[in-house]
Protein backbone atom coordinates (compact mmCIF):
# COMPACT_ATOMS: atom_id res chain seq x y z
CA UNK A 1 0.00 0.00 0.00
CA UNK A 2 1.48 3.69 -1.11
CA UNK A 3 0.38 5.06 2.16
CA UNK A 4 1.40 2.96 4.12
CA UNK A 5 5.35 2.61 1.91
CA UNK A 6 5.80 6.22 2.43
CA UNK A 7 5.59 5.78 6.29
CA UNK A 8 9.30 5.02 5.92
CA UNK A 9 10.13 7.53 3.66
CA UNK A 10 11.55 11.17 6.11
CA UNK A 11 11.25 14.68 6.01
CA UNK A 12 10.93 16.50 2.66
CA UNK A 13 10.16 13.17 0.77
CA UNK A 14 7.33 12.18 2.72
CA UNK A 15 5.85 14.73 2.14
CA UNK A 16 5.65 15.11 -1.57
CA UNK A 17 5.07 11.48 -1.61
CA UNK A 18 1.81 12.24 0.40
CA UNK A 19 1.01 15.17 -1.62
CA UNK A 20 1.54 13.03 -5.09
CA UNK A 21 -0.89 10.38 -3.83
CA UNK A 22 -3.20 12.57 -3.19
CA UNK A 23 -3.23 13.96 -6.64
CA UNK A 24 -3.32 10.14 -7.43
CA UNK A 25 -6.35 9.70 -5.75
CA UNK A 26 -7.96 13.14 -7.24
CA UNK A 27 -6.92 12.22 -10.82
CA UNK A 28 -8.33 8.36 -10.44
CA UNK A 29 -12.11 9.98 -9.46
CA UNK A 30 -11.49 12.44 -12.01
CA UNK A 31 -10.80 9.74 -14.55
CA UNK A 32 -14.18 8.56 -14.17
CA UNK A 33 -15.68 11.65 -14.54
CA UNK A 34 -14.54 12.96 -17.18
CA UNK A 35 -14.71 9.95 -20.00
CA UNK A 36 -14.98 10.79 -23.38
CA UNK A 37 -14.01 14.71 -22.58
CA UNK A 38 -10.86 16.11 -23.20
CA UNK A 39 -9.56 16.98 -19.76
CA UNK A 40 -9.30 12.93 -19.53
CA UNK A 41 -6.34 13.19 -21.14
CA UNK A 42 -4.88 15.77 -18.81
CA UNK A 43 -6.07 13.34 -16.05
CA UNK A 44 -4.40 10.51 -17.61
CA UNK A 45 -0.93 12.15 -17.41
CA UNK A 46 -0.78 12.87 -14.39
CA UNK A 47 -1.91 10.00 -12.80
CA UNK A 48 1.23 8.61 -15.23
CA UNK A 49 3.40 10.89 -14.09
CA UNK A 50 2.87 10.50 -10.51
CA UNK A 51 3.69 6.83 -10.66
CA UNK A 52 6.42 7.58 -13.05
CA UNK A 53 8.34 9.62 -10.10
CA UNK A 54 7.55 7.02 -7.74
CA UNK A 55 8.72 4.63 -9.27
CA UNK A 56 11.93 6.26 -10.43
CA UNK A 57 12.84 8.15 -7.22
CA UNK A 58 11.30 6.30 -4.43
CA UNK A 59 10.90 2.36 -5.40
CA UNK A 60 10.07 0.06 -8.16
CA UNK A 61 7.64 -1.51 -6.55
CA UNK A 62 5.24 1.74 -7.00
CA UNK A 63 4.74 0.66 -10.50
CA UNK A 64 2.33 -2.00 -9.56
CA UNK A 65 0.55 1.11 -9.36
CA UNK A 66 0.10 1.36 -13.27
CA UNK A 67 -2.92 -1.03 -13.13
CA UNK A 68 -4.90 1.86 -12.60
CA UNK A 69 -3.48 4.20 -15.97
CA UNK A 70 -3.49 1.04 -17.84
CA UNK A 71 -7.20 0.42 -17.86
CA UNK A 72 -8.22 4.06 -18.47
CA UNK A 73 -6.01 3.54 -21.64
CA UNK A 74 -8.16 1.29 -22.95
CA UNK A 75 -10.86 3.85 -22.66
CA UNK A 76 -9.81 5.48 -26.03
CA UNK A 77 -12.15 5.33 -28.77
CA UNK A 78 -10.14 6.64 -31.21
CA UNK A 79 -7.07 4.67 -32.77
CA UNK A 80 -4.99 7.52 -32.66
CA UNK A 81 -5.28 8.15 -28.98
CA UNK A 82 -5.13 5.29 -28.08
CA UNK A 83 -1.90 4.39 -29.67
CA UNK A 84 -0.52 7.52 -27.74
CA UNK A 85 -1.64 6.86 -24.42
CA UNK A 86 -0.27 3.38 -24.59
CA UNK A 87 3.30 4.97 -25.94
CA UNK A 88 3.76 6.94 -22.88
CA UNK A 89 2.17 3.58 -20.54
CA UNK A 90 4.97 1.98 -22.33
CA UNK A 91 7.39 4.45 -21.65
CA UNK A 92 6.14 5.03 -17.90
CA UNK A 93 6.73 1.71 -17.00
CA UNK A 94 10.32 0.34 -19.12
CA UNK A 95 11.79 3.17 -18.28
CA UNK A 96 12.12 3.18 -14.42
CA UNK A 97 12.98 -0.76 -14.79
CA UNK A 98 16.26 0.09 -16.62
CA UNK A 99 16.46 3.40 -14.75
CA UNK A 100 16.76 1.61 -11.27
CA UNK A 101 18.98 -1.41 -12.87
CA UNK A 102 21.40 0.52 -14.23
CA UNK A 103 21.47 2.89 -10.86
CA UNK A 104 22.16 -0.46 -9.13
CA UNK A 105 19.07 0.35 -6.81
CA UNK A 106 17.32 -3.16 -8.05
CA UNK A 107 18.32 -6.61 -8.54
CA UNK A 108 17.46 -8.17 -11.86
CA UNK A 109 16.04 -11.01 -9.97
CA UNK A 110 13.28 -8.45 -8.49
CA UNK A 111 13.21 -7.25 -12.12
CA UNK A 112 12.00 -10.54 -13.36
CA UNK A 113 9.41 -10.86 -10.26
CA UNK A 114 7.84 -7.57 -11.97
CA UNK A 115 7.98 -8.93 -15.49
CA UNK A 116 4.60 -11.17 -15.44
CA UNK A 117 2.93 -7.97 -13.93
CA UNK A 118 4.47 -5.80 -16.68
CA UNK A 119 3.00 -8.01 -19.05
CA UNK A 120 -0.31 -7.92 -17.97
CA UNK A 121 -0.45 -4.07 -17.18
CA UNK A 122 0.55 -4.14 -21.06
CA UNK A 123 -2.23 -6.58 -22.42
CA UNK A 124 -4.81 -5.09 -20.29
CA UNK A 125 -5.90 -1.77 -22.06
CA UNK A 126 -6.15 -3.95 -25.27
CA UNK A 127 -8.31 -6.06 -23.43
CA UNK A 128 -10.53 -3.20 -22.08
CA UNK A 129 -10.60 -1.42 -25.36
CA UNK A 130 -12.24 -4.66 -26.71
CA UNK A 131 -14.73 -4.96 -23.78
CA UNK A 132 -15.65 -1.31 -25.12
CA UNK A 133 -16.22 -1.87 -28.45
CA UNK A 134 -18.27 -4.90 -27.84
CA UNK A 135 -20.53 -2.92 -25.27
CA UNK A 136 -20.89 -0.39 -28.22
CA UNK A 137 -21.59 -2.75 -31.29
CA UNK A 138 -24.47 -4.43 -28.68
CA UNK A 139 -25.58 -0.89 -28.25
CA UNK A 140 -25.32 -0.38 -32.03
CA UNK A 141 -27.02 -3.65 -32.59
CA UNK A 142 -30.06 -3.19 -30.44
CA UNK A 143 -30.63 0.70 -31.37
CA UNK A 144 -30.93 -1.50 -35.17
CA UNK A 145 -33.20 -4.14 -34.18
CA UNK A 146 -35.64 -1.21 -32.55
CA UNK A 147 -35.14 0.82 -35.87
CA UNK A 148 -36.15 -2.44 -37.94
CA UNK A 149 -39.27 -3.17 -35.83
CA UNK A 150 -40.28 0.87 -35.77
CA UNK A 151 -39.90 0.53 -39.29
CA UNK A 152 -41.53 -2.78 -39.60
CA UNK A 153 -44.47 -1.19 -37.99
CA UNK A 154 -44.32 1.68 -39.92
CA UNK A 155 -44.83 -0.88 -43.32
CA UNK A 156 -47.52 -2.74 -41.58
CA UNK A 157 -49.53 0.34 -41.46
CA UNK A 158 -48.72 1.49 -44.82
CA UNK A 159 -49.94 -2.53 -45.79
CA UNK A 160 -53.17 -1.73 -44.08
CA UNK A 161 -53.82 1.65 -45.46
CA UNK A 162 -53.54 0.39 -48.68
CA UNK A 163 -54.80 -2.92 -48.37
CA UNK A 164 -57.87 -0.90 -46.59
CA UNK A 165 -57.94 1.46 -49.97
CA UNK A 166 -57.74 -1.72 -52.09
CA UNK A 167 -60.60 -3.53 -51.04
CA UNK A 168 -62.92 -0.83 -48.98
CA UNK A 169 -62.56 1.74 -51.53
CA UNK A 170 -64.31 0.26 -54.31
CA UNK A 171 -67.06 -0.53 -52.00
CA UNK A 172 -67.79 2.64 -50.50
CA UNK A 173 -67.49 4.37 -54.00
CA UNK A 174 -70.25 1.85 -55.59
CA UNK A 175 -72.30 2.57 -52.25
CA UNK A 176 -71.99 6.77 -52.36
CA UNK A 177 -73.42 5.95 -56.28
CA UNK A 178 -76.10 3.57 -55.46
CA UNK A 179 -77.35 6.21 -52.90
CA UNK A 180 -77.43 9.07 -54.88
CA UNK A 181 -79.31 6.88 -57.67
CA UNK A 182 -81.91 5.55 -55.19
CA UNK A 183 -82.21 9.42 -54.29
CA UNK A 184 -83.32 10.25 -57.96
CA UNK A 185 -85.25 7.21 -58.54
CA UNK A 186 -87.71 7.00 -54.85
CA UNK A 187 -90.68 8.89 -56.51
CA UNK A 188 -90.44 8.07 -60.11
CA UNK A 189 -89.65 4.59 -59.79
CA UNK A 190 -89.96 2.74 -56.73
CA UNK A 191 -89.64 -0.87 -58.07
CA UNK A 192 -86.15 0.38 -59.40
CA UNK A 193 -85.18 1.62 -55.95
CA UNK A 194 -86.21 -1.34 -54.21
CA UNK A 195 -83.85 -3.38 -56.40
CA UNK A 196 -81.08 -0.84 -55.63
CA UNK A 197 -81.62 -0.68 -52.08
CA UNK A 198 -81.51 -4.52 -52.46
CA UNK A 199 -77.89 -4.05 -54.49
CA UNK A 200 -76.94 -1.84 -51.44
CA UNK A 201 -77.27 -3.92 -48.87
CA UNK A 202 -75.62 -6.60 -51.29
CA UNK A 203 -72.59 -4.43 -51.69
CA UNK A 204 -72.00 -3.34 -47.61
CA UNK A 205 -72.31 -6.86 -46.41
CA UNK A 206 -69.41 -7.67 -49.11
CA UNK A 207 -67.02 -4.62 -47.31
CA UNK A 208 -67.92 -6.15 -43.88
CA UNK A 209 -66.58 -9.64 -45.50
CA UNK A 210 -63.71 -8.15 -46.49
CA UNK A 211 -62.96 -6.00 -43.44
CA UNK A 212 -63.19 -9.21 -41.88
CA UNK A 213 -60.40 -10.75 -44.34
CA UNK A 214 -58.32 -7.93 -43.82
CA UNK A 215 -58.18 -8.70 -40.44
CA UNK A 216 -57.46 -12.07 -40.35
CA UNK A 217 -54.44 -10.70 -42.58
CA UNK A 218 -56.39 -10.94 -45.95
CA UNK A 219 -56.99 -13.98 -48.00
CA UNK A 220 -55.04 -14.78 -51.31
CA UNK A 221 -57.50 -13.38 -54.12
CA UNK A 222 -57.26 -14.87 -57.49
CA UNK A 223 -57.04 -13.15 -60.69
CA UNK A 224 -60.55 -15.24 -62.04
CA UNK A 225 -62.36 -14.30 -59.07
CA UNK A 226 -61.44 -10.89 -58.78
CA UNK A 227 -62.46 -10.13 -62.56
CA UNK A 228 -65.83 -11.96 -61.53
CA UNK A 229 -65.72 -9.29 -59.21
CA UNK A 230 -64.91 -6.32 -61.57
CA UNK A 231 -67.73 -7.33 -63.84
CA UNK A 232 -70.32 -7.29 -61.09
CA UNK A 233 -68.66 -3.87 -59.89
CA UNK A 234 -68.70 -2.27 -63.22
CA UNK A 235 -72.21 -3.50 -63.76
CA UNK A 236 -73.72 -2.11 -60.56
CA UNK A 237 -71.94 1.20 -61.71
CA UNK A 238 -73.82 0.93 -65.00
CA UNK A 239 -70.71 0.49 -66.77
CA UNK A 240 -70.20 -2.12 -69.75
CA UNK A 241 -67.64 -4.57 -69.57
CA UNK A 242 -65.37 -6.73 -72.09
CA UNK A 243 -62.78 -9.29 -71.38
CA UNK A 244 -60.05 -10.77 -73.74
CA UNK A 245 -57.31 -12.71 -72.58
CA UNK A 246 -56.54 -16.10 -71.33
CA UNK A 247 -59.04 -17.91 -68.85
CA UNK A 248 -57.07 -20.10 -66.87
CA UNK A 249 -53.81 -18.29 -64.50
CA UNK A 250 -53.64 -21.81 -62.69
CA UNK A 251 -50.00 -21.46 -63.29
CA UNK A 252 -49.37 -18.19 -61.70
CA UNK A 253 -48.12 -18.05 -58.50
CA UNK A 254 -51.04 -17.06 -55.51
CA UNK A 255 -48.70 -13.99 -54.99
CA UNK A 256 -48.44 -12.61 -58.41
CA UNK A 257 -52.36 -13.21 -58.64
CA UNK A 258 -53.12 -11.72 -55.44
CA UNK A 259 -51.16 -8.52 -56.00
CA UNK A 260 -52.15 -8.29 -59.79
CA UNK A 261 -55.57 -8.98 -58.62
CA UNK A 262 -55.56 -5.68 -55.80
CA UNK A 263 -54.12 -3.79 -59.02
CA UNK A 264 -57.06 -5.06 -61.35
CA UNK A 265 -59.76 -3.74 -58.25
CA UNK A 266 -57.67 -0.58 -57.48
CA UNK A 267 -57.77 0.38 -61.61
CA UNK A 268 -61.54 -0.67 -62.17
CA UNK A 269 -62.56 1.92 -58.76
CA UNK A 270 -60.34 4.78 -60.18
CA UNK A 271 -62.40 4.03 -63.78
CA UNK A 272 -66.02 4.70 -61.49
CA UNK A 273 -65.21 7.22 -59.29
CA UNK A 274 -63.37 9.12 -61.96
CA UNK A 275 -63.70 8.81 -65.42
CA UNK A 276 -67.37 9.02 -66.24
CA UNK A 277 -66.92 6.24 -68.24
CA UNK A 278 -69.61 4.11 -69.75
CA UNK A 279 -67.43 1.01 -71.08
CA UNK A 280 -64.39 -0.66 -69.57
CA UNK A 281 -62.28 -3.08 -71.05
CA UNK A 282 -59.47 -5.71 -69.67
CA UNK A 283 -56.78 -7.55 -71.64
CA UNK A 284 -54.57 -9.85 -70.26
CA UNK A 285 -51.80 -11.57 -72.79
CA UNK A 286 -49.68 -13.79 -70.76
CA UNK A 287 -45.93 -14.40 -72.80
CA UNK A 288 -43.48 -17.45 -71.97
CA UNK A 289 -41.51 -14.87 -69.39
CA UNK A 290 -44.30 -12.02 -68.32
CA UNK A 291 -47.98 -11.36 -68.47
CA UNK A 292 -49.50 -8.02 -69.38
CA UNK A 293 -52.78 -6.38 -68.40
CA UNK A 294 -54.41 -3.72 -69.87
CA UNK A 295 -57.30 -1.71 -68.73
CA UNK A 296 -59.29 0.38 -71.09
CA UNK A 297 -62.20 2.74 -70.36
CA UNK A 298 -63.76 5.12 -72.83
CA UNK A 299 -64.17 8.14 -70.10
CA UNK A 300 -62.50 11.53 -70.00
CA UNK A 301 -59.10 10.78 -69.81
CA UNK A 302 -56.54 11.37 -66.43
CA UNK A 303 -54.75 14.98 -66.27
CA UNK A 304 -51.33 15.03 -66.47
CA UNK A 305 -50.52 16.59 -63.17
CA UNK A 306 -53.40 13.92 -61.25
CA UNK A 307 -52.37 11.11 -63.07
CA UNK A 308 -50.51 9.35 -59.76
CA UNK A 309 -52.10 9.89 -57.01
CA UNK A 310 -52.67 7.44 -53.55
CA UNK A 311 -54.36 4.67 -55.30
CA UNK A 312 -51.85 4.51 -58.66
CA UNK A 313 -48.92 4.82 -56.38
CA UNK A 314 -50.08 1.92 -54.08
CA UNK A 315 -50.17 -0.36 -57.35
CA UNK A 316 -46.41 0.85 -58.00
CA UNK A 317 -45.73 -0.11 -54.60
CA UNK A 318 -47.20 -3.76 -55.05
CA UNK A 319 -46.03 -4.35 -58.02
CA UNK A 320 -42.68 -3.08 -56.89
CA UNK A 321 -42.85 -6.32 -55.05
CA UNK A 322 -42.69 -8.90 -57.89
CA UNK A 323 -40.33 -6.24 -59.95
CA UNK A 324 -43.49 -5.63 -62.37
CA UNK A 325 -44.11 -2.02 -63.20
CA UNK A 326 -46.90 0.35 -64.58
CA UNK A 327 -47.94 2.59 -67.30
CA UNK A 328 -50.63 5.22 -67.86
CA UNK A 329 -51.56 6.65 -70.73
CA UNK A 330 -54.83 8.65 -72.23
CA UNK A 331 -55.99 7.56 -75.19
CA UNK A 332 -59.39 7.96 -76.13
CA UNK A 333 -59.94 7.54 -72.24
CA UNK A 334 -57.50 6.12 -69.60
CA UNK A 335 -55.13 2.80 -70.72
CA UNK A 336 -53.76 1.81 -67.69
CA UNK A 337 -51.00 -1.36 -68.65
CA UNK A 338 -49.31 -3.29 -66.18
CA UNK A 339 -46.44 -5.72 -66.91
CA UNK A 340 -45.19 -8.46 -64.73
CA UNK A 341 -42.21 -11.08 -64.93
CA UNK A 342 -43.99 -14.45 -64.34
CA UNK A 343 -42.96 -17.30 -62.42
CA UNK A 344 -45.05 -20.00 -62.89
CA UNK A 345 -46.04 -23.00 -60.65
CA UNK A 346 -44.65 -26.61 -61.43
CA UNK A 347 -47.19 -29.06 -62.89
CA UNK A 348 -46.83 -32.54 -62.20
CA UNK A 349 -47.07 -34.91 -65.06
CA UNK A 350 -46.20 -38.27 -64.84
CA UNK A 351 -45.02 -38.27 -61.19
CA UNK A 352 -42.35 -35.35 -62.32
CA UNK A 353 -42.20 -32.00 -62.29
CA UNK A 354 -42.65 -30.11 -65.66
Amino acid sequence: MPFLTLLRESGIKQVIGYGMLIFFVMAYRQLFCSVDRASFTYWLIVQMAVIFIYSVFYNITYIYLGFFPANFVGYYKEKTKFNRAFCGLIFMLLFPCFYQLLANSVSLRELFSVLPFLVIMLISPFGIRSLFRRIELETKLAQANEQIKELSKREERVRIARDLHDTLGHTLSLLTLKSQLIQRLATSDPERTRLEAKEMETSSRAALKQVRELVSDMRTVTMTEELANIQHILRTGNITFQYEGDEDFSAISPVTQNIISMCMREAVTNIIKHSNATHCAITITQFADKMRIVIRDDGKGAAKEKMFGNGLRGMEERLMLIEGGLTLSAHNGTVVTLTVPLIKKARMIGGRKE
